[in-house]
């Protein structure tokens, strides 16, 4: 099934969306994203994958090209990072209202000032609200299956929206890892054919993004929350497939070591792994500890993330982005939302690590553990901590 290979990350990325037969691609290079960009260009460029890909001069024209494209009828892609994400800011709820199946990788980056090219998530966190489907990649062997995942749930006749794939930045996109590249032939299987539900064309008009006063505004965007919503069961679907064809099964959120843990850390992105290890290490010591990984960011897994943890005494949530003068994290809100309601609930704390790309090594995850166990009183509950940060 598919072949072994070792390869760099975001190079495997543009073998993959290859792999998807997309009729356009518009990407406009941004550091760490750039190889996704440079690679899938000559992979179109050599003839291996028959499509168009357009030379645009920002990100905000990147997004303005796919959605053009994609309302037309093609299956497109795109891919940004940091600054470049925020270029397209304005376009991303349009993409979203338009009900376009645009899929985009995003080679999550610090966002400036001060200027970092390095890894973290608060490029992504002001595109929360947007109206895209947004997923959390672990691996290299993630960014791939998802890359491809992710057209056959956006094109899915009841879903018909947008999907971004998070992929931190040189965390992942630069390692190179072994993983299984799926065959042509395997994608084919998996991946029918793009029938869009309605397309702009001359011989038969119709109208996308049109104004709406305030008489169906809010209809409008009730229709938009509901399809993000009910994403969820094609989502999942979707994911049972993949696992039945590949043998790589998927959740919303993903456990390890949590069935009897009394505390709990909460992670998103490639430092789930090593926050794996450290599991191991408390483990070893006779602790309890247990992980929790997120990976389906919108639409939000509520009952799966109650469920993952109702059973700890403490629940560490860890945020790779800061919502500044607000109650910690956002990451952290969101799960004290959805907590909200709960009779019985862990208590909760915010660890705020990572930023412009700091290395957080195993030994970090554990003295975060051991500050929490050691927090008898429950004092620091509810409240958030910059991790590691030099006073």
């Amino acid at each position: 099934m598919g072949k072994r290979v070792g390869m760099e990350v975001a190079m495997a990325v543009a073998e993959a969306v290859g792999l998807c037969n997309i009729d356009m691609a518009a990407v406009y290079p941004i550091t760490p994203q750039s190889h996704i960009a440079e690679h899938l260009s000559d992979l179109v460029a050599d003839g291996k994958v028959d499509a168009e890909f357009v030379t645009v001069e920002s990100e905000h024209s990147a997004m303005s090209a796919v959605i053009g494209a994609s309302g037309a009828g093609a299956r497109t892609y795109t891919a940004t990072s940091s600054q470049g994400l925020m270029l397209m800011h304005e376009l991303l709820p349009i993409a979203s209202a338009m009900r376009l199946p645009i899929c985009m990788a995003i080679a999550n980056r610090a966002v400036s000032g001060p200027l970092n090219i390095l890894n973290d998530h608060t490029d992504i966190m002001p595109q929360r609200d947007s109206g895209w489907i947004s997923i959390f990649v672990e691996n290299g062997q993630e960014a791939i299956d998802m890359s491809i995942i992710a057209f056959k749930i956006a094109e899915h006749k009841d879903v018909m929206l947008p999907v971004n794939i998070n992929i931190d930045g040189f965390q992942l996109t630069h390692m190179v890892e072994p993983f299984e590249m799926p065959t042509q032939e395997e994608v084919d299987k998996f991946l029918p054919p793009f029938v869009p539900h309605v397309t702009l064309h001359p011989a038969k008009p119709v109208t996308m993004g049109a104004f709406a006063m305030s008489d169906y505004f809010a209809e409008i965007m009730k229709a938009k929350d509901e399809a993000l919503k009910n994403s969820k069961k094609v989502i999942l679907e979707v994911w049972s497939e993949w696992a039945k064809l590949f043998g790589r099964s998927y959740k919303p959120v993903e456990a390890y070591k949590s069935e009897d843990a009394e505390i709990l850390m909460l992670t998103m992105g490639s430092m789930g792994e090593t926050a794996q290890m450290a599991i191991d290490e408390l483990r070893g010591r006779g602790i309890k500890a247990g992980l929790v990984k997120l990976k389906l960011w919108r639409p939000f897994p509520f009952a799966e993330v109650k469920a993952a943890i109702k059973h700890a005494k403490k629940l560490i949530v860890t945020d790779r982005a800061i919502s500044f003068g607000g109650p910690g994290g956002p990451v952290f809100s969101e799960i004290k939302s959805a907590l909200y309601a709960e009779t019985q609930r862990p208590l909760i704390y915010n660890y705020i690590y990572g930023l412009g790309g700091r290395d957080v090594p195993v030994s970090d995850f554990i003295g975060m553990f051991e500050k929490v166990l050691a927090d008898l009183a429950g004092k620091a509950a509810d409240t958030y901590e910059f991790w590691g940060v030099r006073e």
